[in-house]
């Protein structure tokens, strides 16, 4: 897989993955979630791709404090290839360029899922 910026002619492809992956409710607005994004440090929204498709993507942010990762998805079809650690590592280790001593992560805590593919990665879970 390929990771490369998010460009806007992806928002399509992206808003259709996050759609695959349950990620677009009706409290967030993706449109208006990937505008506010490529306002605030747009290298840092990162998509997959992978022969020419959209399979991943990941928004990291940094504040000067701590770092946060939102939207990590990887599209079903392709799951369990390393995509989202790979997606993931990429996206800490730009974090990590800038200074960042903390990633932390808000997940449901009924996304058991995704709690037990970062506990993969080495994130724990810490006091609330």
């Amino acid at each position: 897989m390929r990771i490369r910026p998010f460009q806007p002619e992806d928002e399509p492809a992206l808003i259709a993955l996050w759609s695959s992956c349950g990620l677009v409710v009706p409290r967030n607005n993706p449109v208006a979630d990937i505008r506010r994004k490529l306002r605030v440090a747009p290298e840092l929204f990162l998509a997959g791709i992978l022969d020419s498709q959209f399979v991943a993507s990941v928004m990291a942010g940094y504040e000067g404090h701590r770092g946060w990762i939102n939207y990590l998805a990887v599209a079903p079809a392709v799951r369990g290839n390393g995509y989202g650690r790979q997606i993931m590592e990429h996206a800490e280790r730009m974090l990590r360029e800038r200074g960042c001593p903390k990633i932390n992560l808000q997940i449901r805590s009924t996304n058991r899922e995704v709690i037990e593919f970062y506990r993969r990665l080495d994130f724990s879970v810490g006091p609330g």
